[in-house]
């Protein structure tokens, strides 16, 4: 809900999603704390598809469920049984998400991540970093390793078709951080073929402040 250029993050997201002919759906979960906030900003919001809030029952930091968490709960609550897209509220991103759909139905039953070519390596240690092979298969993941082996890194952007899906309660299971997606994608990259979509322009991660004020500066 943080703003840039007087619009909050989510609206962006929003309208990239109403692009891609392949979302029939678009769920936004958050928690119980801020779904009246969520539910204020929708009562606006003028598009074609189809917006649900879903609510994770959590209050705190203390019970949250974690990104992966809340995927596998909202895929419980709405029985969901088709391919999903998912995407991190912090995303702040040029371009759209049609050449990532169709790059990531090409590749399933594999699943897909969105990836972004850093210009320090350095600034890559805060995040999950991945290197590709020749087919754009994912070769090498680690979560915010001291010593980055690549600029290339994972966005909080995944296309996960129907046939996975189960993966995610599976890895819940033996999970000790449910909310670093980094570790589920290091885990999920040794049980089946996974790719990477690396996406030109510019990209913001909002979590970090310093993004944040850079987005409000640059971004267009």
């Amino acid at each position: 809900m943080l703003e840039v250029k007087r619009r909050p993050i989510l609206d962006y997201i929003i309208n990239k999603l109403e692009k891609v002919r392949a979302v029939d759906e678009i769920i936004v979960v958050t928690n119980s704390k801020f779904m009246a906030k969520f539910r204020e900003w929708k009562k606006p919001l003028k598009v074609k598809k189809p917006v649900v809030l879903v609510d994770d029952l959590t209050r705190s930091n203390t019970d949250r469920l974690g990104a992966i968490g809340d995927m596998a709960f909202v895929i419980r609550k709405k029985r969901i049984q088709e391919d999903i897209l998912v995407i991190g509220g912090d995303n702040l991103f040029s371009g759209g998400l049609t050449k990532f759909v169709n790059f990531a139905v090409s590749k399933s039953p594999a699943a897909t991540i969105g990836l972004y070519r850093l210009g320090n390596l350095k600034d890559a240690s805060s995040y999950g970093v991945a290197k590709l092979d020749g087919s754009k298969r994912v070769v090498y993941f680690e979560e915010k390793p001291a010593k980055p082996k690549s600029r290339l890194v994972a966005m909080c952007l995944y296309y996960i078709p129907a046939a996975r899906l189960r993966l995610i309660e599976e890895y819940l299971k033996i999970a000790k951080k449910a909310d670093a997606t980094g570790n589920y994608i290091d885990w999920l990259k040794s049980r089946m073929d996974t790719y990477g979509f690396i996406f030109q322009g510019s990209w913001y991660d909002i979590g970090d402040f310093k993004y944040l004020t850079r987005a409000k500066k640059y971004f267009a």
